[in-house]
């Protein structure tokens, strides 16, 4: 058989993922944070677009509410019934419309102004709690050491963990400062008789033992505990424990109450747990018996192309020393008018997500989360006349503030779980009956999986055992073993 070369035409279509593409994905799944942040590095980097401020337009133009986003005008958003994804289509050299482009782009939708209590705090702005090596460091400058001691102790709360436990052995401390082992301990005894009770402990024993030496507890039954029966202590096995210590069960009791009201994580109250705000991209407001969705523009800076630079292509025309500067003039347009349409549709889109969620599952708004249907990307997808990946994008890292509180676009996607009626319920449904029914159990007897599948049976749930399991360690539910209190 011969091998000869041939020349053949074909013909087909291939998506290229132009730079025009590229960006308008990006856009798309970047949070609101993020999008502030890229819009402020495009101001810096493109000198063609400026931020507008309310000052810039005339009386008669100015926008009612506020105006803190560039893209379409409120009425023209209502009027959109298909939200097309951005294809990038072209090669980014058309002819500019330079008063089509120059013109500054109004709020997407009806804007909403965020009130002052919105805000955050002062005080989770300005201030700073010190850090648990701080208040260590605090009190082994005011304790009385040698310079000796002193480096010790800065090597030991240097090696103490975000638990307040000792994270390097003697050992390592020792060698690290070039001292006795002995001379570490003696340093260490001191430091872990500072505050919180139970710092530099090496282990959970000797974090509890230290907090009931600090407490002035002299009872050997709770040492014996302590040292012991940790693992029995851990689930509850009061019974086994009094049996194996030959004591009385109200003996264990209260010993028990008292290990109980200590910290096994002293340094968990110097975590840095300050309030992290999220600002909603879409609100829900309820309107008669019908919801209205409103984007939140506040914050976003309302962009538009230089009108300074018209002048200066004005002056350039006919120029052929001038040609290097036209050019780098208009692919500095391009690149901005390719951001602003490119934040419109990624607005436009986020509405439309938004609008086909609250169609999907209205009656979680009317009802609660009880009434929550199951969805699927998919669904939404068909409604918009988008693809999946799309939705997907859209719903990532996006909040719907709604009558019944803040949620992730994400809360709204769930699986379905049939019932006995023929009808689907959202999974999450399920997780929010199985939590109400362990919320409503008796302490002393508390409910196992096999009596919460009967409970959700008599509601017309089906579910196994095994599947009720799987939903209580996804909401942190200990089993009912350990659940049981018995005082």
């Amino acid at each position: 058989m011969a091998f000869e070369l041939k020349q053949n035409l074909k013909l087909s279509q291939q998506l290229v993922m132009t730079p025009q593409l590229q960006q308008a994905i990006k856009l798309l799944q970047l949070s609101r944070l993020e999008m502030v942040d890229m819009i402020n590095q495009e101001l810096e980097e493109n000198p063609l677009l400026e931020e507008s401020i309310l000052e810039d337009f005339p009386e008669e133009e100015a926008p009612v509410e506020n105006d803190t986003l560039m893209s379409l005008p409120g009425d023209e958003i209502k009027a959109v019934e298909h939200a097309t994804e951005i294809t990038g289509e072209g090669d980014g050299r058309e002819e500019f419309d330079w008063d089509n482009y120059l013109e500054d782009y109004g709020p997407v939708g009806t804007t909403y102004e965020t009130r002052p209590d919105d805000a955050p705090s002062w005080d989770n702005l300005l201030t700073k709690a010190p850090s648990l090596t701080d208040h260590l460091m605090w009190q082994l400058k005011l304790s009385y050491f040698t310079p000796e001691e002193m480096r010790i102790g800065e090597q030991i709360i240097g090696n103490i963990d975000q638990n307040g436990y000792l994270a390097a052995t003697l050992d390592e401390i020792s060698g690290q400062e070039k001292v006795d082992p002995a001379a570490v301990e003696q340093v260490l005894l001191k430091i872990q008789a500072f505050d919180p009770p139970g710092i530099a402990a090496r282990d959970l024993r000797e974090c509890l033992l230290i907090q009931a030496r600090i407490l002035g507890i002299h009872n050997t039954l709770i040492e014996r505990i302590i040292c012991e029966h940790l693992k029995d202590l851990e689930i509850k096995n009061y019974a086994l424990i009094a049996r194996k210590l030959k004591v009385s069960l109200p003996e264990v009791m209260q010993a028990v109450t008292l290990i109980s009201n200590m910290d096994p994580k002293p340094g968990n109250a110097f975590q840095d747990d300050r309030v992290q705000t999220i600002i909603p991209d879409v609100y829900v407001i309820k309107s008669g018996n019908d919801y209205k969705i409103v984007l939140n523009d506040d914050g976003l800076p309302r962009l538009r192309i230089s009108n300074f630079y018209r002048e200066i292509m004005g002056g350039l025309e006919g120029s052929r020393e001038g040609e290097p500067g036209k050019r780098y003039i208009k692919e500095r347009v391009q690149s901005a008018t390719w951001l602003i349409k490119s934040i419109q549709q990624r607005q436009k889109t986020i509405y439309k997500v938004s609008e086909s969620i609250v169609r999907f599952q209205k009656d979680f708004f009317n009802k609660g989360i009880s009434c929550l249907k199951p969805l699927v990307l998919r669904d939404v997808a068909l409604d918009v006349e988008m693809h999946e990946s799309t939705i997907s994008r859209v719903v990532t890292n996006k909040y719907m503030q709604t009558p019944s509180g803040l949620f992730e676009l994400k809360y709204f996607f769930s699986s379905g779980i049939s019932t006995s009626g023929g009808d689907a319920i959202a999974s999450k449904s399920v997780k929010e009956d199985i939590r109400k029914l362990i919320a409503e159990e008796n302490p002393k007897k508390p409910l196992s999986d096999s009596e919460i599948v009967d409970r959700l049976a008599i509601s017309g749930i089906t579910i196994a055992r095994r599947t009720v399991a799987k939903y209580r360690e996804m909401m942190n539910v200990l089993p009912s073993s350990r659940r049981k209190k018995y005082f």
